[in-house]
């Protein structure tokens, strides 16, 4: 039986990430798939909240909804994507620009060698984070033997869900310029400091002794 509560949940969030074209997954200030579930944001695992198995739910509800992408974004955390977001993802993710390789490690480029040859492969640990944080992948979670979850990293170009193959119309930069503005307008409005793949982090501010 559905969790209580699911639908209305899911429509709440579909909501929201369309006004703001970005949502976390979890986070301490920025909006949240699990903050809008829970009423507040949760600090370390969601898991342990009263409202967890909800919270799952309507993440499995989302990962399948037509209009919503999830990807490792915001901060390097999981990021939910409105489809009006679609093409500047693709135009960013399929760009292979300096900051997506340069740095990345030798067994990054091998799955990335991979994924280019047969389309997907399947990762675990730092190579499958490399990939998925540098935008050179979609990634996605299966169950393999023993009930272990493993990850598929799957090649852009072969992503033909949704239509997204008619998407190939903006430059990388333009793209760029899209993602930032959606995440510049989120900052500001939470006061926090959430960055894109592509952008350094925030300096420390200096403090006097």
């Amino acid at each position: 039986m559905a969790q209580p509560n699911v639908e209305r949940h899911v429509a709440r969030v579909v909501r929201e990430l369309e006004r703001h074209g970005l949502l976390l997954e979890t986070d301490a200030k920025l909006p949240s798939l699990v903050a809008l579930v829970a009423g507040a944001p949760v600090r370390g695992s969601w898991w342990g909240h009263p409202l967890g198995h909800t919270i799952f739910a309507v993440s499995e509800a989302l990962y399948e909804h037509p209009d919503v992408l999830l990807v490792k974004l915001v901060s390097g955390k999981a990021t939910w994507v409105h489809r009006r977001l679609w093409p500047a993802l693709l135009a960013v993710a399929r760009a292979r620009e300096p900051w997506q390789l340069e740095g990345l490690s030798p067994a990054g480029r091998a799955v990335l060698a991979q994924v280019d040859r047969e389309g997907e492969a399947r990762a675990a640990g730092a190579p499958a984070r490399e990939i998925e944080t540098r935008l050179l992948a979609r990634g996605s979670q299966v169950q393999a033997e023993g009930g272990r979850h493993a990850k598929v990293l799957q090649a852009w170009g072969r992503w033909r869900k949704r239509g997204v193959d008619t998407l190939d119309t903006m430059t990388p930069g333009h793209g760029r310029g899209a993602l930032e503005a959606a995440l510049e307008a989120l900052n500001r409005e939470h006061g926090a400091r959430g960055r894109l793949p592509w952008q350094p982090p925030p300096r420390r501010a200096k403090t006097s002794r």
